[in-house]
């Protein structure tokens, strides 16, 4: 006991100016970028994103025409109120949310995962294949909303024509951004064939980093292709996993922009109503209320933030019982 107490002391001693020594490695200039590397986003973070956020949050309890701050007055929760109770368009527009999102987990996100699954067997062709799918993903939101915007041209566009329903006095005239029934599953299938690409490439990037042993392994053990995929590669790509489910909602609860474009730059057009639209028509449309829009602004960044932490959370905790 006594020579471990001796022994433990001696290599106490022995480590104690090893740590010293490591923290005079950092001279003045290497504090100095690091505090330029870590303060300079840092401060970028808190000027463009949390101040203008809780300012937002700070506005929506007003009333305010954005012109001048003596225009502001105090309503408490009367914006939220509103609303919840007596705004017609909020709650088709909660509803188109969950749709866009539920279809997104369920039909590009699949579809993404297992054409990186495909690709990664470097079957014939996988270079090509990968750059026409990704290649959607390159492209502005907006220049894929106004190449859908051509296909679904009920007169002339390419869907129409090959389905022979472009004529305006017939009898299958189908008019995709126009029929309420229809325009935001129009819309969606264009988000698909962006967010497939997006997926394709995360996951296909994640299984480029699988230990090829695991691969190996399940193989000797009998296990088929589905059975590998599932039960090895799945577990092993949780932290990607965790990714992509984070991003697809993030990516369905702030739809925009293609929306916008296929709308006709109308925020408000029936049956393709989001709350990103609806922030914006309150906030910067023609009537604009800041304090209304910013009210909606604070229920997407609740919902979002709910989600988000509510799923990370379980994960987390999972992941610490295991």
């Amino acid at each position: 006991m006594a020579l471990t107490a001796e022994v433990t002391g001696k290599n106490a001693k022995s480590r104690a100016p090893r740590r010293g020594s490591r923290m005079r490695v950092l001279s003045v200039g290497d504090k100095a970028f690091l505090a330029v590397l870590i303060g300079v986003p840092l401060l970028a973070l808190l000027a463009f994103v949390w101040l203008p956020a809780l300012a937002s949050v700070g506005i929506s309890f007003t009333q305010w025409d954005g012109i001048g701050f003596d225009s502001i007055h105090w309503v408490g929760l009367q914006n939220y109120k509103n609303i919840f109770t007596n705004y017609p368009p909020f709650w088709p527009a909660v509803e188109h949310n969950v749709i866009w999102m539920v279809f997104t987990a369920l039909v590009p996100t699949p579809a993404g995962i297992f054409l990186a699954y495909q690709l990664d067997r470097k079957i014939r062709f996988s270079r090509v294949y990968q750059m026409a799918i990704f290649l959607p993903v390159v492209l502005s939101t907006a220049v894929v909303g106004f190449i859908w915007e051509i296909i679904y041209d009920p007169d002339h566009g390419l869907l129409n024509s090959a389905l022979g329903t472009n004529n305006p006095s017939g009898k299958h005239y189908i008019d995709w951004l126009g029929n309420p029934h229809l325009n935001l599953w129009a819309v969606l299938v264009a988000s698909a064939w962006r967010h497939t690409g997006y997926v394709m490439i995360l996951y296909l990037a994640g299984l480029k980093s699988v230990d090829p042993s695991l691969r190996e392994a399940a193989a000797i053990d009998g296990a088929n292709g589905r059975q590998t995929f599932l039960r090895v590669i799945v577990p092993a790509m949780k932290p990607i996993n965790v990714t992509i489910i984070v991003i697809t909602v993030m990516e369905s609860l702030r739809a925009f922009d293609m929306v916008y474009v296929l709308s006709g730059n109308n925020g408000s057009k029936q049956g393709m109503e989001l709350l990103s639209l609806l922030i914006t028509n309150n906030t910067v449309g023609e009537s604009p209320r800041p304090g209304y829009g910013s009210a909606l602004a604070t229920v997407l960044l609740v919902v979002s933030l709910g989600a988000i932490v509510t799923f990370l959370v379980q994960n987390f905790r999972k992941e610490r019982q295991a």
